[in-house]
């Protein structure tokens, strides 16, 4: 199995490149940060690619897919003054609708696997998700306020509403984590089909290992992939018992 990965220098995308890694998966990591590489690099499972996936052009990215089976995005903005209002606003959105777009072109007659990682912030719409009063203002105001939460909409409705589930060569699982944490290892966690608490009232916690171990256990167990194919699992850390 070959693997291209995007945001592949991120938090949590460096993490999903690593675990495909220990799970013998080739890995196409494509950043524009390849120094954070270097400890890795020499891997024989893992070619960087030093590119933008908005800058590179439609024919080196239809080559970089060409011989991948699955692509994982873990796109995502920079918690900074820039990474926020800077552009591009719409980075995970337009991301993803090239990757869409360069498969159908290439693909014949097998299927390629698409993993977003998204946000509890987003809800989907064809499970009748709904925020109530006091969410929905909230949500308003982050829509207005914050680009990144917007893009994470579009990117989210792009797969619902126009990919969906008659894409002759895509299939796809949009993974919902909660708030994100660092942890060193993995730890049990859980997978809803929606959301078991409010994601602004009272938003729970999720390790980017655990999310990484999620996708990529997507992608190596075709029984865990058949039960979340279309969908848009949520996933939190295990919460400790009280004593």
């Amino acid at each position: 199995m070959k693997v291209l990965v995007l945001g592949a220098n991120g938090a949590t995308g460096f993490k999903v490149v690593t675990h495909l890694i220990k799970q013998g998966v080739y890995v196409k990591a494509l950043t524009r940060n390849v120094e954070k590489f270097n400890s890795i690099k020499s891997n024989e499972q893992i070619e960087v690619i030093k590119a933008s996936i908005l800058e590179i052009d439609n024919q080196n990215l239809k080559q970089y897919l060409s011989d991948v089976d699955a692509v994982i995005s873990c796109l995502g903005h920079n918690i900074t003054l820039k990474g926020i209002f800077a552009k591009p606003h719409t980075l995970v959105a337009d991301s993803l609708e090239r990757i869409v777009s360069n498969i159908n072109e290439i693909s014949s007659k097998k299927n390629m696997k698409i993993i977003l990682m998204n946000t509890t912030a987003c809800k989907n719409k064809l499970q009748n998700e709904k925020f109530n009063i006091m969410e929905n203002l909230v949500m308003k105001i982050m829509r207005f306020l914050l680009p990144p939460q917007q893009d994470n909409e579009l990117a989210i409705g792009y797969l619902i509403d126009t990919v969906g589930i008659s894409d002759k060569h895509i299939e796809w699982v949009a993974v919902r984590p909660d708030t994100l944490i660092n942890e060193v290892e993995v730890s049990e966690y859980t997978v809803h089909t929606s959301s078991i608490r409010s994601p602004i009232f009272d938003a729970g916690k999720i390790s980017r290992i655990n999310v990484a171990d999620f996708m990529v256990s997507l992608l190596t167990d075709e029984k865990l992939w058949e039960k979340w194919k279309y969908k848009t699992p949520v996933t939190y850390n295990m919460e400790s018992k009280k004593t």
